[in-house]
């Protein structure tokens, strides 16, 4: 499954290419920051960004330079203004297109498949994930700890999923609710807390491989 990386600090945006995009069958990681979307680039090795230019604190041609700097990853950046395109252009950050806001959903994800068509880039997060003991199917929606099938549910493998594609990095409760994509419309942030209430209650002895990093989220313990 090819993952993006969606770095935009309006929360309703983001919300709508997230659906568009898994619709298409592509996973997805959210970024509010430039800094949240440089731990994440690393961490979760996303296929393509889809990069907002005006975000607080590092701005998206920074985070940009940043990302060129190290990788060839493809970068679509997402800007208020035709004359920020100029700007972008003349400064040569690299990015491998653009979309002007106000912009159709479906027209970015047309766009995004025409880049990785162009890239090559269909790059493919396993579907198998390991962490410790700890190894996650999400095509077989199975977990099992040790050698031995874990009973869980769909969105207890979501969000296992989710943190186990990057262990030691911490999801916020909100990046989690997000994972679950829409299988439980309604449940606020604290309905994340009741399912890792029972993932732990699950892995038994292993309990502390989900880590609670207070006032912020989880994560799996970095040296599972």
């Amino acid at each position: 499954m090819t993952t993006i990386l969606i770095v935009e600090d309006e929360a309703r945006l983001g919300d709508i290419l997230e659906e568009y995009l898994r619709r298409e069958g592509y996973a997805t990681e959210r970024a509010m920051t430039g800094l949240r979307a440089l731990e994440l680039w690393r961490a979760a090795r996303p296929s393509l960004m889809l990069l907002d230019l005006m975000l607080p604190g590092m701005d998206g041609l920074e985070v940009a330079r940043r990302v060129r700097a190290e990788s060839p990853l493809p970068i679509i950046m997402l800007t208020a203004r035709d004359e920020e395109v100029d700007r972008l252009v003349g400064l040569g950050i690299g990015a491998d297109d653009y979309v002007v806001k106000p912009y159709s959903p479906r027209e970015v994800v047309a766009r995004v498949k025409a880049v990785l068509r162009r890239s090559g880039g269909e790059v493919n997060v396993p579907t198998l994930q390991r962490a410790g003991p700890l190894s996650v199917d999400t095509a077989a929606f199975e977990v099992r700890l040790d050698g031995r099938a874990l009973d869980v549910t769909v969105a207890e493998v979501r969000l296992l999923s989710a943190l186990a594609r990057a262990p030691g990095v911490v999801r916020t409760r909100a990046e989690l609710l997000s994972a679950l994509g829409g299988l439980e419309r309604g449940t606020d942030e604290r309905g994340v807390d009741a399912h890792v209430k029972n993932l732990r209650r699950k892995l038994g002895e292993h309990a502390d491989l989900l880590e609670t990093v207070r006032g912020v989220g989880y994560r799996l313990r970095p040296d599972s």
